[in-house]
């Protein structure tokens, strides 16, 4: 297993290229508490159960994401600016496919 590549832009607008392992089973979230890209208490909220959008982030590239689960579809359609490109980040699971991924945190609600 290898880590990759994921460029964050927080929400100040500042980007940030980290690596994310592909063999810890993590989410974007979870990469995005673990740079501490993100105010603590401001992001993962629900602790990614796909519940609060606290995690919303938009993706600006197409690297292939897997679609949509009906859990994270329901919460985008309840949350605070929401795009055509919008995404929970706890239910982005960092994999080798992501690599190069670039996406940007939604405002806090």
């Amino acid at each position: 297993m290898c880590d990759i590549k994921i460029t964050i832009i927080d929400r100040e607008g500042v980007s940030h290229e980290v690596d994310a392992p592909t063999d810890m089973n993590m989410n974007v979230m979870e990469l995005v508490r673990a740079y501490e890209l993100a105010p603590e208490g401001t992001i993962g909220i629900c602790g990614g159960m796909a519940m609060c959008a606290s995690c919303q982030c938009y993706v600006i590239n197409d690297v292939g994401l897997p679609e949509k689960n009906d859990d994270e579809d329901a919460m985008l359609w309840e949350a605070f600016n929401v795009k055509d490109n919008s995404r929970l980040g706890c239910q982005i699971h960092i994999t080798p496919e992501l690599d190069g991924l670039v996406v940007e945190l939604a405002p806090e609600a």
